[in-house]
């Protein structure tokens, strides 16, 4: 059980990085860089730390599935788990401090997915 969940969580992370990447990029990082009105330190600064999202959700699918593989090993679904878990909290703040309802932002859900699945890997014996 604890590698079913453990892959679901690799899937679900892999599910991430393809919504980041083939449906936000086109909705997010198109516009931003067709935007005239930011500063070019801003926008680049930004387009940058979207490839830093994109680089994190594909590790953190081949993360969970190192640990599906390796379950004597969980130290690193512990991180992983953890930090999805707040970046879900991180992705309802912003949200909210936007005045958007944070279930529009997928990031909200998609990481509450993974921390739950991860965490639920974790527990199971």
């Amino acid at each position: 059980m604890q590698t079913i969940l453990m892959s679901l969580a690799a899937v679900a992370s892999l599910i991430t990085f393809s919504v980041h990447t083939f449906i936000g990029g086109p909705r997010v990082v198109a516009p931003l860089l067709a935007a005239t009105h930011l500063p070019p330190a801003a926008k680049w600064l930004s387009y940058y730390c979207w490839h830093l999202a994109t680089i994190f959700l594909l590790a953190m699918s081949l993360g969970f599935a190192y640990v599906a593989l390796n379950p004597d090993r969980p130290e690193l679904a512990v991180f992983l788990s953890a930090t999805s878990a707040a970046l879900s909290v991180l992705s309802a703040v912003v949200a909210i401090k936007g005045g958007i309802n944070p279930f529009r932002f997928p990031s909200t859900s998609l990481f509450a997915i993974v921390s739950a699945l991860g965490t639920a890997a974790l527990l199971v014996q």
